[in-house]
């Protein structure tokens, strides 16, 4: 098994930061069926729910010559609905799906990323591994939602996957918007260069009352009811550290650089503790610690009725600073005066702007993004946490993500059977701090 040490994670943040920020190579034409200035750039999406129909609509809002030739989802009501959407807002001349292009099941990204010049890859994060290198085999370029795995083994898959995008020069951006956000953009380039000094501490956060719950229906199989309320299991969720607050401490890594050596923790079920509640936690709070003991507080909780947090702040030598996804962006100093405030009036909506930098960058056949890294580190960071709180022990870095445990079922079929199982009285059982083995 191979080890992945620490000092890594500063090795691979100054390799994205060159390709993202343009270390443009000579235009040439990518890998994959399309080649810049030829036809229409073919588009695939592998995940019908609202994420995958909404990188649609982002990717056909970028103005360039794109056509939608396959789609692919587990179910087939979720496939039709995001056709029906797609198809009524931009018709036949961009939505070119023939039925035998409509891929329903658990193989069918396979085919639908062949038909393909760009995947748009939108499903349930524990599959998301299996997408991600199927794509990068076929060499298409990719978009990604986050967060990218459910384990440290998908963690891993990911990172080799992202390897050899690499070195294949396939564009890889990932659901990470707040890279694409020009209030982020602009208040941590300034906390680089040093406008509040060296950072000591930070707090953040995703508070807020929850999510969608889908009840089982009669005649579901167990695989398909969890997968219908997959917020809920581990194996397809992560558990919403991941699926949701994997966005507040992806930009504690980017602030601070680099990604934690250890975490400490408590978390719970408090409030949300339902038979269609499945295993997750309702809150999580962790101490990330980092190579120069800076200590991140993360906090993430679904309290319906209490007050809601989702930003960020951070602590330097010399001030503070402040974002959220209002674009608010803010730094000053310990008087109180203000260094930096930005301008969020008439701001890009990022979720688009990720979508056109990525498909500017392949109509000129530009190698531009490779998010695939930072987006499996930060994800691992998210699963540190997690692992912190289900065990209420310390653990380190290397010890989370080389744990060999898998959440994910033996065998993809209607009729197997996830790990997690519920007892007689349809409960599902869940980590006890001081119980609960995690790596």
């Amino acid at each position: 098994m191979k080890i992945i040490k620490n000092n890594q994670r500063r090795d691979f943040l100054k390799t994205s930061a060159l390709i993202t920020g343009g270390a443009m190579l000579s235009p040439f034409s990518l890998p994959g069926a399309y080649a810049a200035g030829e036809d229409a750039i073919k588009i695939a999406v592998i995940g019908c729910g609202g994420r995958g129909t909404g990188a649609v609509f982002q990717a056909f809002e970028t103005g360039h010559n794109i056509k939608l030739v396959a789609m692919a989802d587990a179910f087939k009501d979720r496939l039709d609905q995001s056709y029906e959407r797609i198809f009524k807002k931009y018709g036949k001349d961009k939505v070119v799906v023939p039925e035998e292009m409509k891929l329903v099941g658990f193989d069918g990204y396979k085919k639908a990323i062949e038909a393909a010049d760009v995947v748009l890859i939108a499903t349930p994060p524990g599959f998301r591994p299996d997408h991600f290198e199927e794509a990068v085999r076929q060499e298409k370029q990719i978009f990604m939602e986050k967060p990218v795995a459910t384990d440290a083994v998908g963690i891993r898959r990911v990172l080799a996957a992202a390897e050899i995008a690499r070195e294949k020069k396939l564009n890889v951006v990932v659901g990470l918007q707040r890279h694409y956000q020009d209030n982020y953009i602009q208040t941590i380039d300034r906390i680089h260069d040093g406008a509040i000094g060296d950072i000591i501490g930070g707090q953040v956060f995703w508070n807020d009352g929850g999510v969608w719950v889908r009840e089982r229906q009669p005649g579901q199989t167990e695989m398909e009811y969890q997968m219908r309320n997959w917020y809920y299991f581990n194996w397809l969720c992560g558990d919403h550290i991941t699926e949701q607050h994997v966005h507040n401490i992806d930009v504690a890594n980017w602030v601070k650089n680099g990604y934690p050596v250890k975490a400490e923790g408590t978390g719970g079920r408090t409030v949300r503790r339902g038979k269609d509640h499945g295993e997750i936690f309702d809150h999580h709070v962790v101490l990330f610690t980092y190579e120069d003991g800076t200590v991140i507080h993360s906090e993430c909780r679904h309290f319906p009725g209490a007050t809601n947090r989702v930003d960020e702040g951070f602590q330097g030598t010399k001030g503070r600073a402040y974002m959220n996804a209002g674009h608010t962006g803010r730094l000053s100093d310990y008087k109180g005066n203000s260094l930096y405030e930005h301008d969020g009036e008439n701001n890009a909506n990022p979720y688009q702007v990720e979508h056109d930098k990525l498909f500017a960058a392949i109509v000129k056949g530009e190698y531009k993004f490779a998010d695939a890294e930072n987006a499996a580190k930060s994800t691992m960071t998210s699963l540190l946490g997690r692992n912190a709180t289900y065990s209420g022990k310390v653990i380190t870095w290397d010890e989370a993500i080389n744990s060999d445990i898998s959440l994910m079922p033996e065998r993809l079929a209607w009729d197997a059977m996830p790990k997690v199982v519920p007892n007689e009285e349809g409960y599902y059982a869940f980590a006890v701090p001081g119980k609960t083995k995690v790596v």
